[in-house]
Order: C-alpha cells, then sequence, then structure tokens
C-alpha cells in the first residue's frame, strides 16, 4: 500500500486519505501532489473539510464551467426531474413521490426526447454542425470514443484502419485507449496508425502567429494513404492536445485534416470532450476551428457535474450499428439529461460566453506574468483553458518543479487561500481551467495570488540550490 500524502494542521484531511489509501488502490486516480480533501464546493472555489478555501484551478477536470453549484442551474435541473419542495423536504403522503424515473434502460423518456432535440439544435446552429443528424448517448467520455470509433468501423467493414493524432488523450477502455498516447506506448492495437499533433512550433503563446508549416503533417497522411489506401477508415482528433501538454493548434491544421479526409472520404472525428461546451471560447470546439466534423465526442461540461456524454454525428454513420450494439445501462440516463438541458439554458440565455472571453484576456496576462518568477517557462491555451509548463530550477527538473508548484499552491497563504491544481499533464505542464463563471474580481485575486506564491516558492527552491551547493562545497 503506498503512504497517503499528509499535511501538517489538517488533522480531519489527513485522516480520510488515510481512510481512502488503506480501502482503495492507487489507481483509483491519478497522482496529484495536493490529493485534496473537498468538503463543500460553491462557485469559484472548494473548502477542506479544515474550513480552507481554494480557488478551484480545475473545474473537475473540465467539467464545472458554470462554476459549484450554481442556484439556478440547480433549479432548473430539479424542474426537468420534476422534483418539488415538498418532495425533498420529505413532506406529503407515503414514501415515494412521482417525478421523472431515475432509470430508463431499454425504455424511452420525455427528457430524453428533448434533451436530444435541443443538443442537435444547439450544435447546428453554426454552419459548421450541418452534418451532425443524430445523438448516440454514452455513459463516460471513453465510451462516447469508443461508440464513435464503432460507429466508423462498421460502415465498412473492409476500411479496418483508425487514424489518431499522437499524445493525444480519448479515454483508457478499449479503442478509446488504443486511440490514445502513441505507437510506443504498450498493449498497442495494430489497426490504428499514429500521425503528427504540431507542438514544438506552438509551444509558447508568443508563437501562435506565426504561420505553421503544414507540409510535412500532410506528407505523414499521404505517405498512409500510399501505404494502406481504402483500408483507412476515419481520423480522430482532439481540437487542443489536452493531456498531452495543452498544445493549441491553428486554424489551419484542422482544416488540412478535414481536407485531406474528405479527399479520400475518410471520416473526421473530433473529440472534444475537454473542451466541448465554451472552453475554447466557442460553445464548441469544431467551430472555434472551423470544421465540419462527421462525428464529436462530447461530454465533462455539458453536464456540469452530472455525468453526461454523447456522440453527435451523421446520421448515416451512427445508423451503422443496429439494437444493442451502442446501448448501456447509464446512456441517456435521466439525471443527465436534465443536467445537459439546464446547462444548454444557461449557455443560452445567460453572458456565459462573453464572461469567459473576458476572462481569457485576464488569464492570457496573468499567466505571462508567471515567467518572471523563473518557475514558469511557457503558456499556452485559448478561451478558457490553459497549460503553464514549468522550468527547472537548478539541479530540480521541471518535473519536480510542477510538484512543488502544486504542493505550494494548495497549501496557499498562511491564514489565507490557496488554489487548488491537479497533478502535471507531460510531466511538467500544469492545466488551468477555473469556471468560466468566476467574477473578473475572483480572477484578478487569484492571479495575484498564484504569481506570490510562485515568487515565494522560487525564492526558497534557490535558496534550497544555494545552501545545498554551499554544504557540498
Amino acid at each position: 500500500m503506498t503512504s497517503p500524502i499528509q499535511f501538517p494542521g489538517e488533522d480531519r484531511s489527513n485522516e480520510i486519505r488515510a481512510l481512502v489509501a488503506s480501502d482503495e488502490p492507487v489507481a483509483q486516480r491519478t497522482f496529484t501532489p495536493s490529493q485534496a480533501v473537498l468538503a463543500k464546493s460553491a462557485g469559484t472555489f472548494h473548502f477542506t473539510p479544515e474550513g480552507r478555501r481554494l480557488y478551484d484551478y480545475s473545474s473537475g477536470v473540465l467539467v464545472s464551467n458554470l462554476g459549484h453549484n450554481p442556484r439556478r442551474w440547480m433549479q432548473r435541473f430539479s424542474g426537468y426531474l420534476g422534483w418539488k419542495p415538498e418532495h425533498l423536504t420529505g413532506e406529503g403522503e407515503g414514501d415515494y413521490f412521482e417525478a421523472v424515473t431515475l432509470t430508463s434502460y431499454n425504455a424511452i423518456t420525455e427528457i430524453e426526447a428533448t434533451a436530444a432535440d435541443r443538443l442537435l439544435k444547439s450544435m447546428r446552429t453554426t454552419a459548421f454542425g450541418k452534418r451532425l443528424g443524430s445523438v448516440l448517448w454514452a455513459a463516460s467520455g471513453s465510451e462516447a470514443v469508443q461508440k464513435a470509433l464503432w460507429c466508423c468501423l462498421h460502415r465498412d467493414e473492409k476500411r479496418d484502419l483508425i487514424i489518431a493524432t499522437r499524445y493525444g488523450f480519448h479515454g483508457k477502455k478499449g479503442l478509446s485507449g488504443a486511440v490514445t498516447g502513441s505507437e510506443k506506448d504498450a498493449d498497442r492495437d495494430p489497426r490504428v496508425k499514429f500521425i503528427s499533433f504540431p507542438m514544438e512550433e506552438i509551444d509558447d503563446v508568443s508563437k501562435y502567429d506565426d504561420e505553421l508549416d503544414l507540409t510535412p503533417y500532410r506528407k505523414e497522411l499521404d505517405a498512409l494513404w500510399e501505404e494502406y489506401g481504402s483500408r483507412l477508415n476515419c481520423l480522430i482528433t482532439e481540437p487542443y492536445l489536452g493531456g498531452g501538454g495543452s498544445y493549441h493548434p491553428p486554424l489551419s491544421y484542422h482544416k488540412m485534416l478535414r481536407e485531406w479526409c474528405d479527399e479520400h472520404d475518410v471520416l473526421f472525428i473530433m473529440d472534444e470532450v475537454q473542451a466541448n461546451f465554451g472552453r475554447t471560447g466557442k460553445m464548441y470546439a469544431f467551430e472555434k476551428y472551423e470544421i465540419e466534423p462527421d462525428l464529436v465526442c462530447l461530454g465533462k461540461g455539458m453536464g456540469n457535474g452530472v455525468p453526461v456524454n454523447a456522440t453527435v454525428g451523421r446520421k448515416d454513420v451512427l445508423a451503422s450499428l443496429t439494437y444493442g450494439e451502442g446501448s448501456d445501462t447509464w446512456s441517456a440516463a435521466p439525471l443527465g439529461c436534465a443536467a445537459l438541458l439546464a446547462t444548454l439554458d444557461e449557455f443560452e440565455q445567460t453572458d456565459v460566453m462573453e464572461n469567459t472571453a473576458r476572462l481569457s484576456e485576464k488569464f492570457f496576462a496573468g499567466l505571462e506574468k508567471l515567467k518572471e518568477t523563473g518557475i514558469i517557462a511557457r503558456v499556452r491555451g485559448e478561451g478558457m483553458v490553459f497549460g503553464i509548463e514549468c522550468a527547472g530550477v537548478g539541479s530540480l527538473s521541471p518535473q519536480e518543479v510542477a510538484t512543488e508548484v502544486v504542493r505550494a499552491c494548495y497549501l496557499g497563504e498562511e491564514g489565507g487561500d490557496g488554489i487548488h491544481l491537479l497533478g502535471a499533464l507531460a510531466g511538467k505542464v500544469l492545466r488551468v481551467s477555473p469556471p468560466m463563471t468566476m467574477t473578473a474580481e475572483e480572477a484578478d485575486a487569484s492571479l495575484e495570488l498564484l504569481y506570490r506564491l510562485l515568487s515565494d516558492l522560487a525564492g526558497k527552491l534557490q535558496s534550497a540550490e544555494t545552501a545545498g551547493a554551499g554544504a557540498a562545497g
């Protein structure tokens, strides 16, 4: 058993960490140096059992785009499910009350039909969504990807090969795991062929205006066609490389992929499970990148904390599966459908996207300033999702510095707030993705806090290096 992470002065949190370490395997979660214990959350903030307040810079990995426990969203969510105040307070006769069913396997609910219709209308408000005509619900983002790939492979079983962009993250199960990472990873599926995604050319915001040379990327695709020809079935990519280190390409890259797919009748799948519902600065990432996907994988932010996922795509492609081939217990669950409807209401009736644009400017400026600390080497991002790449400090590697940053931000200032970050992407990149509804004042205060914490950490790390060098001498 791995020893649980412990911090001084966190008696209850330490007790919970120890209990979880005893009762659950480490595989349950990815490594995060803070192992934060969250007692409650509201808006932009998490609160520990000890009452410390943390700015949430994760949004539950791009899930709580509208903030935690938003009152109006919760009222709409409850309303779609038919939950009335007297139901929740226990008033009334009997032990049960009538409302929307919570389980609907192999049945149909009105709320599912409404959710599918509303989602399609939302995605087709832009001309780039005109190929999207059908919804295939899924129980997780990984399963949305898997179902998308199943549909493509069943469309023409003679075309048995999948193209995936290298170092992407599409999930951990089945085909979603097969198209994740690269050909160097263990347990590779021979049906998957990897191509390059822009990285070095766009590793800092300062390079975003540079023209990307698409020639080598096009050559990779042409070489695959020359080798395998019409066995190539579909191509799956992300809008930006999320788990691979937050690399955000120019529009030209995805447009080139789309053009190549059209030339060879290869289906184009956009996996925007992380990026949908506003994260890139547009409601949908395919809209931001100005391409028409054949299929789009959705999840995370579309339910603002309640699991709901889907693949939305061409009717003819999704119709390649027959009864039972795309079903599972939790797909189209009424809870998820209600959450989706409440989330669509917020995006359609409030200024979430306008606020996102205002916040984006603040965060680009605030994160760029972190380079002054010597701890942050590069900044990249779009909309309200960013990656800050850590630099090495003395004998400490960028990976070790990233771990120290997460710890320092979690502990925060004595008697003050902290910042909740997750473990590093690609070893040395920290994702910054707060709720898109945070106020300007919260944004300014959190960025100023982040700068102070990193400046203080830089001083401590440099002092430790100097002291270590002196002792060695």
